[in-house]
This record gives C-alpha cells, structure tokens and sequence, in this order.
C-alpha cells in the first residue's frame, strides 16, 4: 500500500511539473530561440516553388523585393491547376526538402496587411485522410488562428511578427511559436509525407483581396 500511494505521489508530482513547464512556456515568461539546436539548411529559389492561379503570370500575384516576399490573391480569382477543386491560392511551397520522419522547423518573419481574412498564410502540408494538412495558421479579421479552432495572436494587421513552427513526425506533435513564445502544441494529423507551405490561400469566409508578406524564410532540422 506505501509503495503504491508513492507511485501515486510520484506521478502526480511529475505531472504537475510538466503541466507548469507548459503553462510558464504559454504564458510566455521570456522568449526563447525555438531554433536552437537545429541545423539550418540552404534555402534559395531552386528550394521553391510558386503556386499561383493558372491563368494569370507569376508577376501578377507574387513579387519579391528587397529581400521581402509579397504573394496576394483575390476571392474571384482561379486555382492553381484548371483541375483543382480547392480554392485560390499564391503561396510559396518548399520543394527538395519534403520528409516523412525525423524533426523540421519552419522559420520566418510574416506582415498581413489590415482587411485580409479568411485566410490559410502558413501550412505543413500532409496527412492521412480525410485531411489534407497536419497544420494551418489562418487570419480572421484581425487574429491568427489555429486552423479556425483556436486563436494564437489577436491583433496581428500590419506589424511583423517572427514565425516559428516545429513538426516532430513520431511524436505526432507540432509547435508553434511567435516571437519565440510557444503559442500552441498540437497534435499530428498523420500522413507520409510533409512539406511547409506559406502565402495566402483562400479558406471559409474569405475577403475579396489576401495578402502576406515574408522575409527570412528559413528551413530547419535535427
């Protein structure tokens, strides 16, 4: 029966550590550096891809100036193959880095622009049906959201804010980070293959125009 109840003590102890240490990393206490640790690797235009409406030319929606990436689309505007049933997107899409195991990070600086919503800016794309995504940050009127579930950042219309997010595939856990306080530990969705995704993509509720801008784009793993 003692060993019992200090198995018990034990455990409970333990859990409540870990229950503080995530509360002190949500609140927030003090920033920290969510890429430490990890190996950043080269990132230049061969590791990217712009995935824009089918019927109009890359310079209509995506600009990239002075280190600063500028992607916008329009509600009316079309998808980004004349096949495609999902809605309009410009967003810049990491090639030569998709994984299936192992730990990534996603690294950079996002500016929305005041009106847009109703809007996917980030994603990690894959995961195991009927999802498409393991993880999407969305812009509604104003606040940064967790899918549409959960709101990380209110507020966020025209500031920059740095960008932080971390897929763990085995242990099926994603972080999100701004200006390095965690926000947010979500659960995997699956899948057998990821990649990270930014930009604007047109989700429920959508306004007439979105945009996002992105600079210090970078890509991370252990």
């Amino acid at each position: 029966m003692i060993k019992k109840m200090v198995s018990f003590v034990s455990t409970l102890v333990h859990f409540t550590i870990l229950q503080l240490l995530l509360y002190k990393a949500l609140s927030c206490e003090g920033p920290v550096d969510p890429s430490k640790g990890f190996i950043s690797l080269p990132f230049t235009r061969s590791y990217y891809h712009i995935q824009k409406p089918y019927d109009v030319p890359e310079d209509q929606r995506y600009k990239f100036i002075d280190g600063v990436h500028y992607l916008w689309v329009f509600s009316t505007d079309k998808p980004h193959t004349p096949t495609s049933q999902t809605k309009p997107r410009t967003e810049i899409g990491i090639q030569g880095y998709n994984y299936s195991s192992g730990v990534w990070q996603f690294e950079g600086n996002f500016y929305v622009p005041s009106g847009t919503s109703g809007v996917c800016i980030m994603q990690v794309f894959g995961a195991t049906a009927p999802h498409a995504t393991t993880l999407m940050l969305r812009v509604y009127n104003g606040s940064l959201f967790y899918y549409r579930r959960s709101v990380l950042v209110s507020s966020i219309y025209d500031k920059w804010f740095h960008l932080n997010v971390i897929h763990d595939v085995e242990a099926a856990k994603v972080q999100v980070f701004i200006d390095g306080c965690l926000k947010i530990v979500a659960d995997g969705r699956g899948g057998t293959s990821h990649t990270f995704k930014c930009g604007v993509y047109a989700q429920d509720d959508d306004s007439c125009c979105m945009e996002s801008r992105w600079k210090n784009i970078t890509i991370l793993k252990i």
